[in-house]
């Protein structure tokens, strides 16, 4: 019964990411606006389920709960992580959507270039987005491959069939794919936390369940785990926020969802909402103690079969078959909006720039639906190459890269100041410190003994405090550093800047702003009366 309704209801995402392809009949989904950002024309509900399916990815409800599970406390930093970007992303979320509808453009790589007047910086973040997206995307096939494992599919091949299902529903049909598949993907996942619920309630109850994982936690020889920090940790913890809410803005696929978006108050809306999902990332990393309590055991020591295997052995076998397909399209949706991001900056930032100039918008969307798939094989080359002990890792090694870009991307939203050879030298120092650093760490087994010699994690010790840090932020400082140094030196030597093609106007700019151009088949119909803050103007 289990493995039937999985099948059955993955089977029905499947038919559904074919059938987005003529959703409200596309104006053209052969070209690059239509198949890589729907149109530029999605509405709230649209929006909401979009940016919900693909920045609470199976990353939240597996890699989360199995962090908290095999290591405690620690585990929950993405909730303060999620709570604190909100703020800082009603802000800046505005800003890009505008230029990007101003000027066209679909990616960093494209604002960059813009923004500083260097091409070659644009590709440089190009490249670094796609590295760093690569892993973002192991991250959910890591958790479909233990779904699959829970389910009796076992072995290494399973993520080569997660690879061709993403594909097939992306490969045709774009961007609408997971956005179809988002709205489907959050009736599943209401049904899970209900039904999870309904499991803790029945249970011994939380005091039960904090008293039993507290005892294990002690019993345990590793000294970071417990359900408190311990004080080495609280460094540790502070720059993994700070760094995933930095790195999130940065991401080509965040961007992505954004710019789908119709108009300005249509993302303010939805990032001022967007805390509820806080709700259900809490409840899923407290879910990993509950696993923990309750004597929930990984498949073949595979922390990434937590939730999975609680849902296989404490669900009905039809509930646990709805969890379980709930599982896999959380993991599907992300990684074809990731795949998607990122095969746009290669046809936009390095294809079209410098390969054909001259490209049509029906080349520029062939040329990103192959590159998908590349983006895609890269993401299993990760998994097969590091191994990593929890997923989360994957992610935490994408955001080290990622953050690498934030001088020119997100502190670009608010300053042309940097000289783009300054922000290129930065970036490539800050890339090299990260490598430098993500290869240094060790990975620590029981007793201290040496599990992984290189790319054990991402956070490094410091000195002999016991203490440790992100390695994505000292790799940030020593970027900022470079790049207002190398600044600096090129105003005072007067060498001439890159031509800014921005305008301050650009960054407040609505869809009734006469130089943007809005598409007639848009998602959710056209507006009945002007929207947008120009629209709130007299006259």
């Amino acid at each position: 019964m289990e493995v039937t309704v999985f099948i059955a209801l993955l089977g029905a995402m499947l038919v559904l990411g074919f059938a987005a392809a003529s959703w409200r009949r596309p104006h053209d989904i052969h070209s690059l606006e239509e198949w890589g950002v729907g149109g530029r024309a999605f509405g709230n509900w649209v929006t909401w389920f979009l940016l919900g399916g693909t920045m609470y990815s199976a990353y939240t409800f597996v890699a989360v709960p199995a962090l908290t599970y095999g290591a405690g406390a620690i585990g929950f930093f993405a909730v303060p992580f999620a709570i604190i970007t909100t703020p800082l992303a009603f802000v800046f979320t505005a800003r890009i959507w505008s230029v990007a509808h101003r000027h066209g453009l679909l990616t960093p790589g494209e604002f960059a270039r813009a923004r500083f007047g260097s091409p070659g910086l644009g590709a440089l973040i190009a490249v670094t987005g796609i590295i760093a997206t690569m892993p973002y995307v192991a991250v959910q096939l890591l958790a479909l491959k233990a779904v699959l494992s829970t389910v009796g599919v076992t072995g290494e091949w399973p993520l080569l069939i997660a690879v061709l299902v993403v594909s097939l529903s992306t490969f045709r049909s774009g961007l609408r794919a997971p956005a179809l598949l988002s709205i489907a993907k959050d009736i599943l996942l209401a049904w899970v936390v209900v039904s999870a619920l309904l499991v803790v309630t029945m249970s011994s109850g939380w005091q039960q369940i904090f008293q039993r994982a507290g005892g294990y936690f002690a019993s345990t020889p590793s000294p970071g785990d417990g359900l408190l920090l311990a004080p080495t940790g609280q460094l540790g913890f502070v720059t993994l926020i700070l760094g995933s809410v930095l790195s999130i803005f940065a991401y080509p696929h965040a961007l992505t969802g954004m710019l789908a978006a119709k108009d300005r108050s249509t993302i303010r809306r939805n990032i001022a909402a967007s805390p509820i999902y806080c709700l259900v990332l809490a409840l899923m990393a407290l879910l990993g103690f509950f696993a923990l309590s309750e004597g929930v055991r990984p498949v073949n020591g595979d922390l990434n079969t937590v939730m999975p295997q609680m849902f296989h052995q404490l669900f009905p076998a039809w509930s646990a078959g709805i969890a379980l397909a709930a599982l896999g399209v959380a993991a599907l949706i992300p990684a074809a909006v990731m795949s998607i991001s990122a095969a746009n900056a290669f046809t936009r930032s390095i294809y079209r720039t410098y390969l054909r100039p001259d490209a049509s918008p029906g080349e520029e969307a062939r040329v990103s639906r192959w590159a998908s798939l590349v983006v895609k094989f890269g993401a299993v080359a990760f998994i097969l190459a590091l191994q990593p002990s929890y997923a989360v890792d994957l992610q935490l090694i994408g955001g080290v890269i990622i953050l690498q870009t934030i001088p020119a991307v997100f502190l670009g939203l608010a300053t042309a100041w940097f000289d783009w050879r300054a922000l290129i030298g930065g970036l490539v120092t800050g890339l090299v410190a990260s490598i430098a650093l993500l290869w240094d760490i060790q990975q620590l087994g029981p007793g201290g003994t040496v599990v992984k010699a290189h790319f054990g994690g991402s956070t490094m010790p410091v000195g002999d405090t016991g203490a440790t840090i992100y390695v994505g932020i000292v790799a940030l400082a020593v970027n900022l550093l470079v790049v207002i140094v190398l600044t600096l030196l090129l105003r005072l030597m007067r060498v001439p800047r890159g031509v800014d093609a921005t305008r301050p106007e650009d960054y407040v700019a609505d869809v009734d702003d006469p130089t943007i151009k809005r598409l007639d088949e848009i998602l959710d119909g056209l507006p009945t009366r002007p929207v947008g803050a120009h629209a709130r103007r007299p006259g």
